[in-house]
């Protein structure tokens, strides 16, 4: 591959009256990788979608190879080599996975789409990404990981020579996260330059060569990766020293069983899964991808029915109440996709929130929404959840960072004072500053006596925040620990163990 370079100088870009950047200036080579870090609202997802044709800038110039590159939409990027993986996925859900690969540029025959070649070329690049999965497979019926890695099929689909990957292992598991850098040093090798953003900054120490810092618009560093420890950066990301990752918070586990599964199975998710969930604990769920940790959280708050078991919630069973009856009786489950199924993206900060209680402050008559009383609760919630200052309440909830979107998705069921509270990847895709925000929180409801379930793909997370962690794996409790038993390895092996068994026998 010829050298490629990459110029973006003094880039400067307002949105209504405020400053988001002001003026970055970044160089970018072949065969390097640039990791891209900052706080969500820092400005990373503006500089890449002027990069990638998405939006323009209002001040400054971009370079490729040293001549202007001024791109008006997407397909000018990609036509001269930038591929952008988004962190909200950019997939046809309706659509197999080898349309969505071809989108832009299906293989013809005679004037007619070439299917036996785009499915041919299909599989090649879903074998690159570690996917033995049919291209004529719908999308829709793809887990969150799964979808991550068609997007990086799609890149690699486009012989870019430049790749940007916005949190690209958030649905990940550390294994196939493992694949994937595997992967970024193999097209590193090639001469594609990168840019990898990502939170999770022991990734972005081990992948990238060089990294820039942003904070509230501005470029506040750049250099050499092996210049820039951990601590450095979230010192730089942040504005201030984050001495603790997690919160301290009192233990307040109470004798009460708040939630009881008895030998819950479902045929190709969960298989006889038993536990209880006491008040006031903080009950972890740790499992590689495909492991049934979503399935089983479905079942419990009745999103998908079991085929067999029983499931008692403060000493009632519940198994056959439907999903609106048990918020009804006090659970409530934030979902792993917050844009999709938490989010009423449309709407303002205040409507999301009000969605869960809106019955309860409506008259019983008429069945009038007593506005006043329902927004000084949703006023009192949405400071309780520390919403960013510029966060108005009228405000429409798409505009706010993943972060503060996390903490509508939290505030809109800790208005409903939840008994039980399911949270599935909590943290996922949010900075540093929002996730010990999201951990405080966490913790001041076990304190108030709420029981917390946790799924996370990050061990330390469930480590720092859980007083017991259950390990999942093809759909069983392989393994329990409670608080002084915590160990990484001891987690990885059982949540791997079917896999290290046949590893074995190999």
């Amino acid at each position: 591959m010829k050298p490629w370079t990459l110029g973006l100088n003094d880039i400067g870009k307002s949105y209504f009256g405020v400053q988001v950047l002001k003026g970055i200036s970044l160089q970018l080579a072949s065969g390097r990788t640039l990791g891209l870090v900052g706080e969500n609202g820092a400005g990373k997802s503006t500089l890449m979608n002027i990069l990638g044709g998405n939006t323009p800038a209002d001040v400054g110039s971009m370079t490729i190879n040293e001549q202007p590159y001024r791109p008006s939409n997407p397909r000018d990027a990609e036509d001269l080599g930038i591929a952008f993986i988004h962190q909200e996925l950019n997939l046809f859900s309706n659509l197999s996975i080898a349309e969505n690969l071809f989108l832009t540029s299906f293989p013809c025959k005679l004037g007619w789409i070439d299917r036996q070649t785009m499915i041919a070329r299909s599989v090649s690049f879903l074998k690159q990404v570690g996917l033995n999965l049919s291209p004529k497979l719908r999308v829709e019926n793809l887990s969150a990981g799964e979808r991550q890695l068609v997007e990086i099929a799609k890149a690699l689909r486009q012989d870019a020579k430049l790749i940007i990957l916005d949190e690209p292992t958030t649905s990940l598991s550390s294994r196939e996260s493992d694949k994937l850098f595997e992967l970024l040093g193999i097209l590193k090798s090639r001469g594609i330059a990168m840019i990898y953003i990502s939170h999770v900054l022991r990734d972005v120490q081990r992948v990238c060569d060089e990294v820039a810092v942003l904070r509230d618009g501005s470029l506040i560093g750049s250099g050499p990766i092996y210049e820039f420890g951990e601590s450095r950066l979230v010192s730089m990301m942040v504005g201030r020293d984050l001495d603790n990752q997690f919160p301290p918070r009192k233990t307040s586990i109470g004798p009460d069983k708040q939630l009881e599964a008895m030998h819950l199975s479902s045929p190709g998710a969960i298989y006889d899964i038993s536990f209880d969930l006491h008040v006031g604990e903080v009950l972890g769920i740790a499992g590689l991808m495909g492991s049934g940790r979503t399935e089983l959280a479905r079942i419990l708050f009745g999103l998908d029915s079991a085929a067999s078991g029983t499931l008692k919630f403060s000493g009632r069973e519940i198994t056959n109440l439907s999903t609106s009856q048990r918020i009804v009786q006090g659970m409530a489950m934030l979902t792993e996709s917050r844009r999709e199924d938490g989010l009423c993206m449309p709407a303002s900060i205040d409507d999301n929130i009000g969605l869960v209680v809106v019955p309860k402050y409506a008259s019983k008559r008429m069945g009038v929404v007593r506005q006043k009383p329902l927004s000084l609760a949703i006023k009192t919630i949405r400071d309780a959840v520390r919403l960013t200052s510029s966060a108005d309440g009228q405000k429409c909830v798409q505009t706010l960072s993943g972060g503060n979107q996390q903490k509508v998705v939290l505030a809109k069921w800790l208005l409903n004072s939840p008994k039980l509270l399911i949270l599935d990847e909590p943290t996922r895709g949010i900075d540093v500053g929002a996730k010990f925000e999201v951990y405080r929180l966490i913790g001041e409801l076990a304190e108030s006596g709420a029981a917390i379930l946790v799924i996370s793909s990050e061990i330390e997370e469930l480590i720092g925040i859980c007083d017991r962690i259950l390990v999942m794996s093809r759909g069983e409790i392989k393994d329990e620990l409670t608080h002084g038993e915590f160990d990484r390895e001891r987690i990885l092996r059982s949540a791997m163990h079917t896999e290290l068994v046949q590893e074995d026998v190999l």
